[in-house]
């Protein structure tokens, strides 16, 4: 039952080389995903702070809010880097199976 939930294939029973350009385009994309995360956040937690200093009654939840938000931007910031590196694994993986070389002049 499980397997109708989950689309995600067994790396360990699937005998197939990996498909290297498609988790290159799989982080890529999770690392816009991530990008788009911070920024949203980010600018959550700008308008909340603004929010604190034009609704003084209310301030302490919006600076509670406006925490929360930057520690949101934080993690999805994190997360977009982490997906980098990710990608940039994912590419120097398949160079070296690929028998590309680099070749520095210098």
């Amino acid at each position: 039952m499980t397997d109708k939930l989950f689309h995600h294939h067994n790396k360990e029973a699937d005998n197939s080389p990996p498909d290297y350009e498609r988790e290159e385009k799989e982080h890529k994309h999770h690392e816009h995903l991530g990008e788009v995360g911070a920024v949203g956040a980010g600018a959550f937690a700008l308008d909340e702070k603004h929010r604190e200093k034009k609704d003084p009654e209310h301030a302490h939840k919006h600076q509670l809010e406006e925490e929360v938000a930057a520690a949101g931007a934080v993690g999805a910031g994190g997360y977009g880097f982490h997906e980098h590196h990710e990608k940039k694994n994912d590419k120097k993986e398949e160079e070296e199976a690929g028998g590309k070389k680099h070749h520095h002049l210098f």
